[in-house]
């Protein structure tokens, strides 16, 4: 029994070695990723990255060390899928933008160096720590160009609507002026908005489908919608998406 318990313990110099070339080559490799996100103040920067990185290829080790290739494989899926919690919660909605999703896929990419490194791949672990710095690092120029470049409404989607203000109490009698304007013209409603309400007047706004439409087409229906005499105001607006 003495026996037993001690073979269970032993220490097996090659495979802690092979373990420790694994989270080591994870480490330095986290390290890399970690120090650009540090050095540009990222939420994600230094040490987690390094972390996501050593655990991955830890748990894939231990999978390896415990099950062989089968246990290896699932562990690995399990990463995959478990790194998208950690990946949320960096993401944060600020108004209309959505920041930290950069950040988020470093991570996802930081756990894939740390499985490949803990499958005992370290080319390989290298070699996608060279695309991830390269994403980051490289294409910060293009981004930076391709969004300073002025835009056309032709080049982007655009978002279209038609605005109708009234008295409050002919704002069911305004929805359905809206809706049978814009069908005649063949415009598409996707959903009707109440923008601003008040005692003396309601401001309505018509989403339509389609990303393009004519300023002509568009300029018409709002001057026939303005000769309604239930109608206060009538215009049309366009933004692009986001």
């Amino acid at each position: 029994m003495t026996n037993r318990v001690a073979s269970a313990f032993a220490i097996q110099p090659t495979a802690l070695l092979i373990s420790l070339i694994c989270l080591a080559t994870a480490f330095v490799l986290g390290v890399a990723i970690g120090l650009e996100r540090q050095w540009r103040q990222r939420s994600a920067g230094l040490r987690t990255n390094v972390l996501v990185a050593v655990g991955a290829a830890a748990f894939v080790d231990l999978g390896l060390r415990s099950a062989g290739a089968d246990g290896g494989v699932r562990v690995i899926s399990y990463v995959v899928s478990g790194i998208g919690f950690l990946g949320a919660g960096v993401i944060m909605k600020d108004g209309p933008q959505v920041r930290g999703l950069n950040t988020a896929a470093t991570l996802w990419a930081s756990a894939a160096v740390g499985a490949f490194a803990g499958a005992r791949m370290p080319a390989e672990a290298a070699l996608v720590t060279l695309f991830v710095l390269a994403g980051n690092t490289l294409l910060r120029p293009l981004v930076e160009f391709v969004d300073r470049r002025p835009m056309t409404h032709g080049e982007t989607e655009a978002l279209y609507r038609v605005h109708l203000t009234l008295a409050p109490e002919r704002v069911a009698h305004g929805r359905d002026l809206l809706f049978e304007e814009l069908e005649q013209m063949h415009y598409p409603i996707r959903q009707i908005e109440t923008l601003a309400q008040s005692d003396e007047a309601v401001e309505l706004a018509a989403v339509l489908v389609p990303s393009t439409a004519k300023e002509a087409d568009l300029d018409a229906i709002t001057d026939h919608l303005a000769r309604h005499d239930e109608v206060i105001s009538a215009t049309w607006t366009v933004s692009t998406t986001s």
